[in-house]
């Protein structure tokens, strides 16, 4: 090979390259075919049985017969991987979740088989591994693998952290009891007072801790912001859900609409919990309304297309025709892979609501008049006490006079009044006041009737405040009801009292007092009322009847006849109602935990109803909750409170959510949060 000098020249390199180029060949040549006597025949189409040395050689491609022969299922990756050749169609079955592995390849199947199922190496002997197989091939339920190793306990708190623990403990505390900012200096002094007669060497530790007001309303602020992160992060799994909308309840100086979610996830847990709080006066116009409520959706992550129920007081605000709160959250509900959003009315304050129907001579607001009365000139009477004693429990010593009435539309109050109708009479006399409703014929008349009516909705709005029991049951005890209610009217057609006691004690007292032929009450008053009472009633829950036979196969889906059932769902049903270990499940467990062990594979269509059919409202309780917690605390609650506050206070009260106290307190930015 001639001589070849480097220099800096670029000219050189086309020398270079031409006098190197025969060697390349050489060696290339030399390297694919092996040399002269080495020679094989090459997979390129021009080239001739002997390769030429100066000619490049390459490895020959695998044919296509050998590509698709490596996509076919092997028999040994059923039991090194868990896996069988489907029925039809390609791929490889897993035995252990039932998905196909569509891309049948060894490396497929064995990533899918490390990234699920790596916990049943520990089967590694052979007999044990064909077991497995076939106890996997009958679907029986696979072992269960190991449970992870828990995680490493936290570190002990320090001195400073166990200090901040027990400041967000208190301000929890407070917030629940509906107890001002400043009471925590009342609540050091208390503590102090028994650590010094009890511990004294530990008394020094409440100076670690701050007391003020300030801090109290940082702790709660951040309470809150931590229950509601839980909240947000349960919501992402909710299959569907339902709103409560309550406008009612609030009875401050402000109007707010309490929002209220009730969430179910695919393993048929169900949560409610408070969503938001709307101040009503920022938030006038429905539109405004709607906006806000669509904002704390979009903030839980929870999509329109997910929501089933709406739940809402019968306010113009929330049912007006074509304008009110409801139509423009189903017209922005409406989508083809879900329900249509089931709106009813009547379970939120159903005897607030319902009275107003059924006072047919202000008999409340007579009542509530002599109620401020006792409260201000009879407290001594010993005759009050349990009258006094009840009220004091319900909403402390002072009271609006809004709340008053809505108290008194409670059946067990009105009927309480009722049974001291003589006590209370005596009183008026006492101080000069008017009695002249004992001596009205048709008053006393009413306000019996009124008593019991009240009573037999008390009742009724008792039974709807058992939680966890599904809307199908709340729904079965407002049609007995209905029927109640046609019994009722025929009674009193037929003047039989058999079930109206304070109305038949009444009729006997008046009978002593008038002549035989004198008339008492007439019946056609009180027909109208109950007829009135029946319409209202087929209003508030009339999209409930549309899902009547949706509400029935949910609770007795071994008792509904297929034939009756909706079309998609009536392969499933069948299948169902011959499975005799589904049946026993179904007997021996709650509603929710049957379904919550059904399979989602086998029974798509009858999992999806049943999520959603959970998801109504079932209970009034959490409303009630926080309704009870306003009225009892209603003169703190109205005082100069910031919206986000108030949010923080309502959630506290009501929520069932245990706040993650390490976290908070080892997330803190103050030394003292």
């Amino acid at each position: 090979m001639p001589e070849v000098t480097f220099c800096s020249s670029y000219w050189l390199f086309p020398l270079l390259l031409r006098n190197l180029q025969p060697i390349g060949r050489q060696v290339a040549a030399g390297a694919g075919c092996g040399g002269g006597a080495e020679r094989r025949r090459c997979s390129r189409g021009g080239c001739s049985s002997a390769c030429d040395r100066r000619d490049v050689c390459v490895t020959p491609r695998k044919s296509r017969m050998e590509v698709d022969e490596s996509r076919v299922f092997r028999a040994e990756w059923t039991q090194r991987y868990l896996v069988v050749e489907p029925p039809e169609g390609e791929g490889a079955l897993c035995l252990v979740c039932r998905r196909l592995v569509v891309a049948t390849r060894e490396r497929d199947v064995r990533r899918h088989y490390e990234a699920e199922h790596d916990s049943y190496e520990r089967y590694s002997a052979e007999g044990e591994r064909a077991a497995l197989v076939e106890r996997l091939r009958r679907g029986e339920a696979a072992v269960s693998p190991p449970p992870p190793p828990p995680p490493p306990p936290p570190p002990p708190l320090g001195p400073a952290e166990r200090a901040a623990r027990a400041g967000l403990g208190l301000a929890r505390l407070l917030a629940r009891q509906g107890r001002g900012w400043a009471e925590g200096a009342f609540v050091r002094q208390c503590l102090e007072e028994t650590l010094r007669a009890v511990l004294p060497e530990h008394a020094g530790v409440l100076d670690t801790i701050d007391w003020s007001s300030d801090a109290a309303r940082q702790r709660v602020l951040s309470i809150h912001r931590d229950l509601r992160g839980q909240l947000f992060t349960r919501a992402k799994a909710f299959k569907a859900y339902s709103l409560a909308l309550d406008d009612q309840a609030f009875v401050a100086y402000e109007n707010y609409l309490l929002v209220f979610v009730r969430g179910v996830s695919q393993d048929l847990q169900v949560h409610e919990e408070l969503l938001t709080v709307v101040n009503l006066t920022r938030h006038f116009s429905v539109g405004a309304l709607m906006a806000a409520v669509l904002e704390a959706l979009r903030a839980a992550g929870l999509s329109l297309q997910r929501m089933v129920g709406l739940s809402t007081t019968h306010t113009l605000r929330m049912v007006g025709e074509n304008s009110g709160l409801v139509s423009y959250m189903r017209e922005k509900a409406v989508s083809p892979n879900c329900w249509n959003v089931i709106h009813y009315s009547g379970f939120l304050h159903l005897e607030l609501l319902s009275s107003y129907d059924v006072d047919v001579n202000q008999i409340i607001n007579t009542v509530s008049e002599w109620i401020v009365l006792i409260k201000t000139r009879g407290v001594r009477r010993p005759e009050f006490q349990a009258l006094l004693t009840e009220s004091q429990s319900e909403h402390g010593e002072r009271v609006s006079g809004r709340c008053l009435n809505n108290w008194l539309r409670k059946g067990k109050t009105l009927k309480l009044i009722f049974s001291l109708r003589k006590e209370i009479e005596a009183f008026l006399v006492s101080i000069g006041a008017t009695t002249v409703h004992f001596s009205d014929r048709q008053w006393l008349c009413d306000f019996g009737f009124l008593v019991d009516i009240m009573d037999h909705l008390r009742e009724l709005s008792e039974l709807l405040k058992v939680s966890k029991v599904f809307a199908a049951a709340a729904f079965d005890h407002i049609c007995t009801f209905e029927v109640k209610l046609n019994l009722l009217q025929r009674h009193i057609e037929e003047k039989n009292l058999t079930h109206f006691v304070a109305f038949r004690e009444v009729v006997d007292e008046l009978k002593q007092h008038l002549k035989e032929d004198q008339k008492i009450f007439e019946p056609d008053r009180y027909q109208v009322v109950i007829c009135r009472l029946q319409k209202e009633f087929e209003r508030h829950f009339k999209d409930l009847r549309f899902i009547k036979k949706d509400l029935e196969l949910f609770a007795n889906p071994f008792n509904f006849k297929p034939e009756y059932a909706p079309i998609s769902v009536r392969v499933e049903l069948t299948k169902l109602q011959a499975n005799t270990n589904l049946w026993n499940d179904y007997r021996i467990k709650d509603l929710g935990q049957f379904y919550a062990g059904l399979s989602a594979e086998s029974y798509p269509i009858i999992k999806g109803v049943a999520c959603k059919v959970a998801s109504l409202f079932d209970s009034s309780e959490i409303c009630e909750k926080a309704y009870s917690y306003l009225i009892r605390n209603q003169h703190t609650l109205s005082q100069p409170l910031t919206d986000e506050h108030l949010h923080a206070l309502f959630r506290i009260a009501t929520t069932e959510i245990e706040p993650q106290w390490d976290d908070l307190v080892r997330g803190r930015n103050e030394p003292n949060p």
